[in-house]
C-alpha cells in the first residue's frame, strides 16, 4: 500500500531549482519508496549503494556517471560511499557549462553530521535539502489518529496487519538500528550502552535532559551521555527542544527537554502493545506530547523554531513557535482531553511573551475560545492553521 507523502511537492520543487537534492530521513522512514515513486515519472538511473554491483560499478565514477547526464540520477545510501560528493561536483559543473543545470541527482541518505558537512561544503550553491519525517496525521487521516500514535510513522510499523506485528517490526528495528546501522556512522558506540541510554530516555519522556544522573545509571560521564544523546538527535531518532530565551524579568530554565521522537519508537522501548496499555502507563501524557510536537514540527519546518518556556517556578507552556518571516511568537499548551483546564502559570506564560495567538491543542475538540483569546482545538485543525501560516 503506498501512502502519498506530502513533501513529494518540495522533492519535485527542489528538483526543478537545484542540480541536486538530498532527501534527509531517519531509517526505513520511507526515503527509497517516494525517490523511485517520485523517479517513475521521469527518465531516471537508480543506484543502491548498499548493493556490491552498483558499488562496483562506480569504481571509475567519472566515467560511469557521464552518460547519465540527461537522466535524474537517484542515489541512494550516499554515506557508504562520501567521496562521491567531489565527484558530483564535477558532474554538475561540467552539466552546466552545457546549459544542463537542474534535476541532476537525488541523493538519500540517513541523517549524520558528516553527511551533512560533507555534502554542503563540497557542493556548495549546487544542493537543496528536503527532510523527510514519518507519517503525519494528514497523510493518514484524523481518522487513524489513535493508531498512528501507538504504532509510530514509520511506514512498515503503521501499515502491519495488526498491534503485535507492529510491535515486533518496531522491537526489530532497535535492535537492528542499534547493532547495525548506527556502526555504520559512528563505529566507535558501544551498542549495549546506546540501547541502554535509548530506553533510558524513553522512560523519561518529555522530561529535562538531566546528563548527570543518567551518567550515573549508566557508569559513563556526563560528557559521554551528552554526546550519546547529541548523536542520537543527529540520526533523528531523539529530539532536543529547547528552552525559550529572553530577558523577560523571569528565572527561565536553560535545559533543553529530550523527546523519543517517534511514539512507535517510544512504546516499543517501553514494552507498551496496546492503546490500553499506554493509556494506564505513566508516560502516556507525554508520550502524547510528544507525538503532537512532531506532527506540529513536521508542519513548520523551516518557517518557525520550535521552543518551550518554563520558569523557575516552573509556570510552563509545552510548545513555542517563534516564527521567523514575522517574529510572532505563538504558545501551545497540548492536551489529550479538556477534562482538566489549562493551569494559571500558562495563562500568566502567555501574557508575559506577548505570545499572538494561543492554543490548547487535544486529540480530538470541537473548536472554542476561552478567556484571554485562548483557541482550544484538536490536533487536525491546528496542523491545518500552521500550514497555512
Amino acid at each position: 500500500m503506498y501512502i502519498h507523502r506530502q513533501c513529494i511537492e518540495q522533492i519535485n520543487v527542489a528538483v526543478k531549482r537545484q542540480a541536486a537534492v538530498v532527501l534527509l530521513g531517519a531509517r526505513q522512514v520511507g526515503k527509497t519508496t517516494l525517490a523511485l515513486h517520485f523517479a517513475h515519472s521521469c527518465d531516471h538511473y537508480y543506484l543502491d549503494l548498499e548493493n556490491p554491483e552498483d558499488r562496483q560499478s562506480l569504481e571509475h565514477p567519472l566515467f560511469f556517471l557521464r552518460q547519465f547526464e540527461h537522466k535524474l540520477v537517484v542515489i541512494d545510501e550516499i554515506h557508504r560511499e562520501p567521496e562521491l560528493f567531489s565527484v558530483l561536483r564535477v558532474l554538475i559543473d561540467e552539466g552546466r557549462r552545457k546549459g544542463i543545470r537542474t534535476g541532476r541527482f537525488l541523493i538519500l541518505g540517513s541523517a549524520s553530521v558528516d553527511l551533512l558537512k560533507q555534502s554542503s561544503e563540497t557542493l556548495a550553491g549546487r544542493i537543496e535539502f528536503v527532510n523527510l519525517n514519518p507519517l503525519s496525521v494528514a497523510e493518514v487521516g484524523e481518522n487513524q489518529t489513535n493508531k498512528l500514535w501507538l504504532s509510530g510513522g514509520f511506514p512498515l510499523s503503521f501499515l502491519a496487519d495488526n498491534e503485535e506485528d507492529s510491535h515486533v517490526w518496531r522491537k526489530n528495528f532497535v535492535r537492528t538500528y542499534v547493532e547495525r546501522d548506527v556502526l555504520q556512522f559512528n563505529p566507535r558506540v558501544p551498542t549495549e550502552l546506546l540501547t541502554r541510554l535509548w530506553t533510558m530516555l524513553a522512560h523519561n519522556q518529555g522530561t529535562m535532559l538531566n546528563s548527570s544522573r543518567l551518567a550515573t545509571s549508566l557508569e559513563v560521564t556526563s560528557p559521554t551521555v551528552s554526546k550519546h544523546v547529541g548523536f542520537l538527535t543527529d540520526m533523528l531518532v531523539v529530539r532536543k527542544l529547547n528552552p525559550f530565551q529572553a530577558n523577560l524579568g523571569k528565572r527561565l530554565v536553560k535545559t533543553p527537554k529530550v523527546y523519543i521522537r517517534d511514539s512507535g519508537l517510544l512504546h516499543s522501548l517501553l514494552n507498551l502493545r496496546s492503546i490500553d496499555e499506554l493509556l494506564r502507563h505513566p508516560v502516556c501524557g507525554f508520550s502524547w506530547e510528544g507525538f503532537v510536537i512532531e506532527q506540529i514540527c513536521g508542519v513548520i519546518e523551516g518557517r518557525a523554531t520550535p521552543l518551550f518556556y518554563r520558569t523557575a517556578d516552573e509556570a510552563e507552556i509545552d510548545l513555542v513557535l517563534e516564527w521567523h518571516r514575522t517574529g510572532d511568537l505563538w504558545a501551545i499548551e497540548i492536551k489529550r482531553s479538556m477534562s482538566r483546564p489549562p493551569s494559571r502559570g500558562f495563562y500568566s506564560s502567555i501574557d508575559l511573551l506577548n505570545a499572538r495567538r494561543r492554543f490548547v491543542v487535544c486529540m480530538h475538540q470541537r473548536a472554542f475560545t476561552m478567556q484571554k483569546n485562548v483557541e482550544v482545538l484538536g490536533l487536525s485543525e491546528f496542523l491545518k492553521i500552521a500550514t497555512t501560516e
